[in-house]
């Protein structure tokens, strides 16, 4: 579930973060870099455990319903949402029951935001439609909680707001880790049970290492990457670059000199929306102009071993 663009938001995190603190041990960075990673991953399945929560505060409302209804005789309400198939797919499901055993961490602690979720859900008309709909297999099931999620969990203020307090780690990470829990709703099979596997924190261990030495080589070749930058900022004025600036470039020139694999062009674009997101309105153009300049100088003296894919130059929009 870890992907580079996960990590390469965490490595600008914290190899500027490294710099602002007095006590600069790269072992204990690098500690704090993979920490950090496990948090996204924590997230992933406390995003999961939310819908088996909401499932929850439902049955607790459908179980008083049903008691008014019987003591006065009247028609007991529906349980087609309680028993939805996904949902209880989900609540059972081993690894998701194994991460709550080890991490100790429900939603029981914020009873408010499942139970503002639940009533937002129970108006809205997707809930209604579902209710009403004569279709009643998995599937309609899976798709009713896909719509769920989009519409009430993937962008909800209150909610980011609840869980920016319980970890300073989550405060960029939802946006991404929204997308990994909803191909994880699109990946769940009925015939597969309590057994449906969940994304695994790392689909191999060539990221992890990716991490790794990205985080390495931006801190301990830095030197070497700000001399090229200034270099290149022959026609700019390199000293009033904002210093989130000089830590997106170093860790590019770092991806760029570190892995052969990886064109040039996208780890301009990749960083080039870094910055976008962590620094100045002006960032975006200033890095793509520099990182062009410098790893076409590098590209030209023979220390950088790419070409520059013209058709594919970076995307500025």
């Amino acid at each position: 579930m870890i992907n580079r663009e996960i990590i390469r938001n965490k490595i600008v995190q914290l190899t500027y973060a490294y710099y602002q603190n007095g006590n600069k041990n790269i072992d204990t960075a690098e500690k704090e870099l993979f920490f950090s990673l496990s948090k996204a991953y924590d997230l992933y399945n406390y995003l999961l455990m939310l819908m088996v929560a909401i499932t929850k505060e439902a049955r607790k409302h459908v179980e008083v319903a049903q008691s008014r209804a019987r003591r006065e005789g009247t028609e007991e309400p529906s349980q087609k949402f309680i028993f939805n198939r996904f949902a209880l797919q989900l609540e059972s499901n081993k690894m998701l029951s194994d991460f709550v055993e080890v991490q100790k961490k429900t939603w029981d602690d914020t009873p408010e935001i499942v139970r503002n979720i639940y009533n937002q859900i129970i108006d809205s008309p997707i809930y209604a439609d579902y209710m009403s709909d004569e279709e009643d297999n998995y599937a309609a099931d899976r798709e009713l909680w896909r719509k769920i999620y989009r519409t009430f969990i993937q962008d909800n203020e209150a909610l980011d707001a609840v869980l920016e307090e319980q970890s300073l780690y989550w405060n960029d990470d939802k946006e991404i880790v929204d997308t990994f829990v909803l191909k994880t709703i699109k990946r769940f099979d009925e015939k597969n049970g309590a057994h449906q596997e969940l994304l695994p924190e790392y689909d191999n261990e060539e990221d992890k290492d990716f991490a790794r030495k990205l985080f390495r080589a931006s801190i301990l070749n830095a030197n070497e990457y700000q001399g090229f930058m200034s270099e290149a900022s022959r026609n700019w004025d390199f000293s009033r670059l904002a210093y989130m600036d000089v830590v997106i470039m170093q860790i590019a020139i770092a991806e760029m000199m570190t892995f052969p694999s990886i064109p040039v062009s996208v780890t301009i674009n990749e960083f080039v929306d870094i910055a976008k997101l962590y620094s100045t309105p002006r960032s975006g153009g200033y890095i793509n102009g520099m990182l062009d300049t410098i790893a076409r100088h590098l590209i030209h003296t023979g220390r950088l071993l790419k070409h520059m894919d013209e058709p594919e130059q970076r995307r500025m929009n």
